[in-house]
């Protein structure tokens, strides 16, 4: 006969790291299941989570599948039956699986029963639960929704905190992830900053920020829509502010441009701002806009200058120099305007520029002139980044960028130069610069990079920002995720942990679908030629389509 016995309860630790039953559980999977119970919970049985409540909480429209995906592998895991669709009296053994990615979700009553949240290992308050799942603000919005007339500066005064609250969420990377027991998201703070918005400037100074986070979070098509809302905001009234919120919605849009990768639209974009008389005037005047401006042309001048390298090295060097020197004007832009966050972005974009550019033959450039020695061009682009990520630990110290990380483990492994698809034996017997190499090389600047956050091995160093990102601490868009994933995967090869770098690998395929095809075709490349052998063989890479389908998905 089938046993009787109740279904165990589940231990839930809400805190970081979170944990199922004391082992470790992505954040976005257990924020997901705490949301239905909760829905549960308040819904009288019948409640039931959307895919817009996943939306900017803890995914985003190219990442959806892939969470709920993600999520019900770990409810199997959990021995959890969670149900989808909008007939919760199916049981979940019996409904189509194809279906699920479309939600609703739901917990059986039984389920919902099983779970015991946790904070601190003692029960979890209904507060911090709704704090957990980023709930509180609602509630807030929800009661102070009428305003007396005579709290009018008051609600500016609140406006103005919500907004610096999202830009300084933002600046430590918590885009859009709640953290249980710490602050809120940067997007949970703007759309709160909206609910008190009482000027048309203050919307449309909403709607740009809303903008830049979800170009920021790789999700184009919302940062666009937003971007069509700022139009209509701005064309419907004489907003105070229009010239520049006009400039900042053109560089958003050049943004979202060269994120796709259409190089030519993002200089088009920004080369007509430059023309327009009422926009150069802002440009000229105003040095974030500089900088933003000085920043994105740079970027798209060093993609076309390695572009052209190997077939025109004149226009490529041409375009390298361009490049070098508006980095140089992006960087005293930052300063004018006493932006340690910005400079600490464009000083790693100069570093990894100089690199680059030496990488494919034009290190002899006059901006980049000294002795002609690769390892110079080596240590004065380390230079550049350690001076970035210094800058980071003079402003809070939460807003390192993974980008820093990222660039210097591809520099140390670029230090190899190995043979396309070496065997193990090889790919074993290189000797990438470790990270006390590169503290010697950063000279004066070596003590940015503290024991904390800089262990002695890059894989280690990989594994801590990859921790950050799948606890909540940090929101990665998908270029970052999958660099990290990349550099992982290769130096836990090459200490000879072939089952953490295949594992890496098993989740960079993942994350390629939602990236542009120039970023996936940079992955598959790495991954065929730099990788040894074996490990290619046995992880498989997703194959390139030799001709584009029929129907697109």
């Amino acid at each position: 006969m089938p046993s009787t016995a109740s279904p165990a309860l589940l231990s839930i630790e809400l805190t970081s790291p979170q944990s199922v039953d004391g082992r470790r559980a992505a954040f976005q999977s257990l924020w997901l299941l705490v949301r239905m119970q909760h829905a549960h919970a308040h819904g009288g049985g019948s409640g039931v989570v959307r895919l817009a409540d996943l939306r900017g909480e803890v995914s985003d429209a190219s990442t959806l599948r892939m969470v709920v995906s993600r999520a019900f592998r770990d409810f199997k895991a959990w021995g959890l039956e969670v149900g989808w669709g909008e007939d919760l009296q199916r049981e979940p053994r019996f409904l189509n699986a194809e279906r699920r990615s479309q939600g609703p979700f739901w917990l059986p009553a039984a389920q919902a029963k099983r779970l015991r949240l946790l904070v601190d290992n003692r029960p979890a308050t209904a507060a911090e639960v709704a704090s957990f799942l980023g709930l509180r603000a609602r509630k807030a919005q929800a009661a102070g929704a009428i305003t007396p007339p005579d709290a009018v500066h008051l609600q500016d005064a609140a406006f103005w905190k919500q907004l610096v609250a999202s830009q300084q969420a933002a600046r430590q990377g918590r885009l859009m992830s709640p953290v249980a027991g710490g602050n809120g998201s940067a997007l949970e703070a703007i759309r709160l900053a909206g609910t008190l918005a009482a000027s048309d400037f203050q919307r449309a100074l909403v709607t740009l920020n809303e903008a830049m986070l979800w170009r920021r979070l790789g999700d184009n098509e919302q940062a666009r829509r937003r971007l069509q809302a700022l139009k209509k905001q701005r064309l419907a009234h004489h907003v105070a502010g229009n010239d520049y919120l006009g400039a900042m919605e053109c560089i958003v849009s050049a943004w979202c441009a060269y994120t796709a990768r259409d190089l030519p639209l993002a200089q088009s974009l920004l080369g007509g701002m430059a023309q327009d008389p009422a926009r150069a005037l802002v440009l000229r005047h105003h040095p974030d806009v500089r900088f933003e401006w000085c920043n994105l042309w740079a970027l798209a001048c060093r993609s076309r200058a390695l572009a052209l390298a190997a077939d025109d090295r004149p226009a490529a060097a041409a375009l390298a120099e361009e490049s070098l020197q508006r980095f140089g004007e992006a960087l005293a832009a930052a300063f004018e305007s006493h932006s340690f966050d910005a400079a600490q972005h464009v000083a790693a974009n100069m570093g990894m520029a100089a690199w680059l550019f030496d990488r494919v033959g034009l290190g002899d450039l006059p901006a980049l002139a000294h002795d002609g020695h690769r390892a110079d061009t080596t240590r004065r682009a380390v230079q550049w980044i350690a001076f970035s990520e210094w800058l980071c630990g003079h402003t809070d110290g939460q807003g390192r960028s993974a980008w820093n990380a990222i660039y210097l483990m591809r520099i140390a492994r670029g230090h190899c130069r190995p043979d396309a698809q070496p065997t193990l034996a090889q790919f074993r017997a290189q000797k990438p610069l470790d990270p006390a190499a590169m503290s010697k090389l950063a000279g004066p600047l070596a003590d940015a990079f503290d024991t904390a956050n800089w262990p002695a091995r890059w894989v280690d160093v990989a594994q801590a920002r990859l921790a950050d990102h799948q606890a909540g601490r940090r929101r990665y868009p998908g270029l970052q995720q999958g660099s990290l994933l990349f550099e992982h995967a290769w130096y836990a090869a090459h200490a000879g942990d072939l089952k953490a770098a295949e594992h890496s690998l098993g989740l960079l395929r993942e994350v390629l679908p939602q990236l542009v095809p120039s970023d996936r075709a940079y992955f598959t490349e790495s991954w065929n030629d730099a990788l040894p052998a074996e490990l290619v063989l046995e992880a498989k890479p997703p194959r390139r389509p030799s001709a584009p389908r029929k129907k697109a998905r």
